[in-house]
């Protein structure tokens, strides 16, 4: 990347640097610049005090560096510069004594002058070219000198003499322009090129080196280090100002340094100017076009690249390659434009361009065919606009449905009907042959159906139908006018389903692809059931039932035939039944899981098996889970969470959706039994004042383990049944209070203290509380209500306390009717009396 160094020149008075206020990055490039001048970090000071900064400021650089240094833990200087040990020589070319290989890299900063048009979409094209990272536009420091190379003070001349005489020399040019060789004298080089330079040098080496005439010695000059030229860019420039370039720079160069033209400036008409003339005028489109970087000449010092404005530019938008806006000049038509625009997309509609035009007075659209690209003109401020190709085919049929290759084909003058099934490689074999369907459009775009006999359509024997644009034929399946065929194998098999219907299938070919039978069928019965094909109105059957024996897991009449939609139960054994367990857990000697023994079998047995309780055993709060008992139908699982979330709602929400039920049954009277069925549920929650926990089923079974154990197989000692869990928890010795309480919490059980006790002690009732509905839940899951007095309180208890139903306000428009029908009773009255 080109580097600058008149930016500090360009964008700030070197004498009002205050150092407290750069950054590191702005002190590192003020020092970079230092040496692009020639000033190494030694003689930063009498670089900065040339420029104007106090003595003040400058030990303030000092410093400043010093730390940075340190931060950064550079290596020395000396660790990176190259130099060889017998002749001091610079490997690398550098310019005013600084290798250019980073400086040049870091000079260039991005520019924040925005090129994107106006309305967000379009770019100036060419914008990007100047602060593209990727193209860095940096001169070849390390080729061969160019033979037309200009000399100037700076520069630093390699003199090699090779031959019958040996010397080398590396010879800075003063700045008066002379060159000092060694048995030789000065010698003038400034303002000359290369080859004028090597022949002045050798006329004048040849006094001291006869052999020089003879040509058995030889004479190369070439560029060591060059020189620093400064060049100024003018006009429209993202960042005009003086630049210090190598002397090896061009025109693109010093615009990439500069971030190129701005928003305004033109692309097409950039100017060199030298000594007061114009000596050359590029054009970047060349170069973006094509690749030509024709007046990219190499600049001198003192040079000045002045970039007017623009002249004209045009707006390139729609179905082009590369959508942009695009200055013109005199002489280009719009195939040029087109062409910067990388020409048309595959999508575009080519015939015509549309382009909207700008008068002294409106705007006015136009159209240019594709005859007339060559010969019009752009004109500034032209918005040219290149439309998509129709969404729609000029010639296509379709075939869909029950065909070998369904799609598109091209309709082709005089293509029948048949021969578009014979493209599509005729009909298969499930296609219904009675009748197919071709959906055409009319010449209003309305759609008209044509049926006709596939069959004779394929024979031959019916006239064929030419077609049209855009019909589609549709060719059904057997498979698309009917229900679909199939099995059903439900029970003691392996893998229950449907399976699909098959001609000729039997009842021992369904029962294999079913996976055969489970152990639960080694000695029992299918059943298949049939639809009945004809069924008279008095008939009361609504199936036909075929009985098969299983004996030893095998059909006693594998062969009966299916037919769709029979469905076959295989039956279980009645005797046969698998192990059920039974938990029980807490506190007995052995707690864990114990198989049914028997189908007799009591909880009061599996205690015993359970070699009978502990010491600290609290037979009151003994319970036992019964999980089928909290399995609800899918759809009144549904409906419950649905109450739930309801009842949560806050209360105003509540009374505001009760009015709406009300209203809206006033209103309308076809109301929906849904509709009425959730003001029911509602109403009948809201009066009995039930909460969430009211919807929730319980697994628990409230039984009384300690009349259990006293009086076995009794009332209360239940049959176990597979996935019973039996609780014994130690004694309880506290009551949980919830629900509409002040201080919910656990409370120490007391002997003989009522319900009322432990409400208090848990800060009694809120002002939404619904006393009459108070209930107990025993630690064994039963529950107990307020029924003519409160329940009795037992340890492990807990007290639920619900929440009162909002009250529902009468509206303005209830207290109208109440006052209108209190009117109407006492004029009732009244005229009773009388």
């Amino acid at each position: 990347m080109i580097g600058f160094v008149g930016s500090v020149y360009a964008q700030t008075n070197p004498a009002n640097i205050k150092v407290d206020n750069l950054t590191d990055a702005q002190i590192e490039q003020y020092v970079k610049q230092a040496a692009l001048m020639g000033y190494d970090e030694s003689q930063l000071d009498g670089f900065a005090r040339a420029q104007g900064v106090s003595a003040v400021e400058v030990q303030k650089l000092k410093e400043r560096l010093a730390k940075i240094k340190r931060k950064k833990q550079q290596p020395d200087q000396s660790q990176r510069t190259n130099t060889t040990a017998t002749t001091g020589r610079a490997v690398g070319r550098q310019v005013g004594g600084v290798n250019t290989t980073d400086s040049l890299q870091n000079k260039r900063n991005d520019n924040p002058d925005s090129v994107q048009h106006d309305d967000g979409k379009l770019k100036i094209f060419g914008a990007d070219l100047f602060k593209n990272n990727s193209i860095t536009f940096e001169p070849n420091l390390r080729m061969a000198t160019p033979s037309s190379y200009i000399i100037g003070p700076d520069d630093e001349i390699l003199l090699d003499i090779t031959g019958d005489n040996e010397a080398s020399y590396t010879l800075p040019v003063s700045p008066d322009g002379m060159i000092k060789v060694e048995y030789v004298g000065q010698i003038n080089v400034a303002g000359l090129s290369i080859a004028a330079a090597k022949s002045k040098i050798e006329q004048r080496l040849s006094g001291t080196y006869p052999a020089i005439r003879s040509g058995r010695t030889n004479v190369s000059v070439t560029i060591g280090n060059i020189r620093t030229i400064r060049v100024t860019l003018t006009g429209a420039v993202s960042k005009p100002g003086t630049y210090s370039l190598p002397s090896l720079a061009t025109v693109f160069n010093a615009l990439y340094a500069s971030g190129g033209p701005n928003k305004n400036g033109t692309y097409r008409q950039i100017q060199v100017i030298r000594g007061n003339r114009v000596v050359s005028t590029i054009d970047v489109y060349d170069f973006l076009a094509n690749g030509i970087q024709q007046g990219n000449i190499r600049l001198q010092d003192q040079d000045i690249i002045h970039i007017p404005v623009y002249g004209a530019r045009v707006q390139f938008e729609g179905e082009v390659k590369r959508p942009a806006i695009f200055e013109t000049v005199a002489g280009e038509s719009l195939s040029d434009i087109l062409r910067y625009a990388g020409d048309f997309t595959e999508n575009a509609y080519t015939a015509k361009i549309k382009v909207l035009q700008t008068t002294g007075r409106e705007r006015s659209v136009q159209d240019v065919y594709a005859d007339q690209f060559a010969n019009y003109t752009p004109k500034g401020g032209d918005q040219y606009i290149v439309e998509p190709i129709l969404e729609r085919y000029a010639n296509r049929v379709s075939v869909l449905g029950a065909v070998f290759r369904p799609g598109i084909f091209g309709l082709e003058s005089g293509l029948t009907l048949k021969q578009v099934l014979e493209m599509a490689d005729g009909v298969r074999e499930d296609a219904f042959l009675e009748r197919g369907i071709i959906n055409r459009l009319k010449a209003d775009n309305t759609s008209e159906l044509i049926n006709f006999n596939v069959r004779e359509v394929l024979a031959g024997t019916v006239a064929d139908i030419p077609l049209k644009r855009e019909d589609k034929i549709e060719i059904a399946s057997i498979f698309d006018l009917r229900a679909e065929y199939k099995f059903t194998v439900q029970g003691e098999v392996r893998f229950p389903g449907d399976l699909p219907f098959a001609s000729n299938a039997t009842l021992g070919d369904v029962i294999q692809k079913a996976g055969g039978f489970t152990e639960a069928a080694k000695n029992a019965r299918v059943e298949i059931a049939r639809r009945l094909q004809q069924r008279n109105a008095d008939d009361h059957s609504s199936s036909q039932t075929i009985l098969v024996d299983i004996k030893d897991g095998i059909l006693t009449d594998p062969t009966i035939a299916l037919q769709p939609y029979d469905v076959v139960s295989v039956l279980g054994d009645a005797g046969f039944r698998t192990q059920r367990q039974v938990t029980i857990e807490g506190e007995v000697l052995y707690p864990g899981i114990y198989t049914i023994s028997r189908e007799d079998e009591r909880i009061s047995d599996i205690v015993k098996r359970a070699g009978g309780l502990t010491t600290y055993a609290y037979t009151e709060g003994a319970s036992l889970k019964r999980t089928g008992m909290s399995k609800l139908k899918a759809e009144e699982k549904k409906e419950k969470e649905r109450l739930k979330k309801e009842l949560e709602q806050d209360s105003l929400d509540a009374i505001g959706d009760n009015n709406k039920n009300k209203q809206d049954k006033e209103n309308d009277e076809e109301n929906t039994d849904s509709s009425k069925a959730k003001s029911s549920a509602l109403a009948k929650v809201s009066q009995q004042g039930m909460t969430a926990a009211d919807v929730e089923p319980s697994d628990l079974v409230g039984i009384e383990l300690n009349k259990i154990l006293e009086k076995p197989y009794e009332k209360g000692d239940l049959l176990v049944l597979d996935g019973d869990i039996i609780t014994v928890p130690k004694e309880l010795e506290t009551v949980k209070v919830v629900g509409e309480v002040l201080n919910p919490n656990n409370v120490v059980y007391v002997k003989g203290k009522n319900l009322k006790y432990y409400i208090n002690q848990a800060g009694g009732f809120t002002d939404n509380a619904l006393k009459k509905r108070v209930f107990v839940q025993y630690a064994n899951g039963a529950v107990k209500g307020k029924s003519g007095g409160y329940p009795e309180v037992k340890p492990g208890a807990e007290i639920v306390v619900p929440k009162r139903a909002p009250r529902e306000r009468m509206s303005a428009q209830g207290w109208v009717g109440l006052g209108t029908g209190i009117a109407s009773l006492a004029a009732i009255i009244v005229s009773l009396l009388r």
